[in-house]
């Protein structure tokens, strides 16, 4: 299993509010739209930033939230961002929503637990 996680900056356009609605009521939608979404991605998780929570001594102060999307392989995701329905429904809004240069974004093998289940 392959794990995107991505710590996310809102375009600079958008309120912290208006971002997190978006987020939550439209681009979600638009993920869960894309025909055979579900043939790439296994899990999709939004975790936004906790309004009050001070990010100084985490160095994550300017990031809005983050996503995390699991894949079963690597080519799960490459078909997954290449795919032109994905290009067509998705990408525009992450274009709104994010400031995607901002952005951080790591992929991740299966994780090692060291505690819990």
């Amino acid at each position: 299993m392959i794990r995107l996680t991505a710590m996310l900056r809102r375009n600079p356009a958008l309120s912290a509010e208006d971002f997190h609605a978006h987020w939550r009521d439209v681009h979600a939608a638009k993920i869960l739209s894309v025909p055979g979404i579900g043939d790439h991605v296994v899990r999709y998780e939004q975790h936004p930033r906790i309004a009050d929570g001070s990010g100084s001594w985490t160095g994550s102060e300017g990031f809005d939230g983050v996503t995390m999307q699991w894949f079963r392989s690597i080519d799960d995701f490459n078909r997954m961002i290449v795919d032109p329905r994905y290009q067509e429904i998705v990408g525009p809004d992450e274009r709104h929503l994010l400031d995607l240069a901002g952005g951080v974004y790591l992929l991740t093998d299966e994780p090692r637990t060291v505690i819990g289940d």
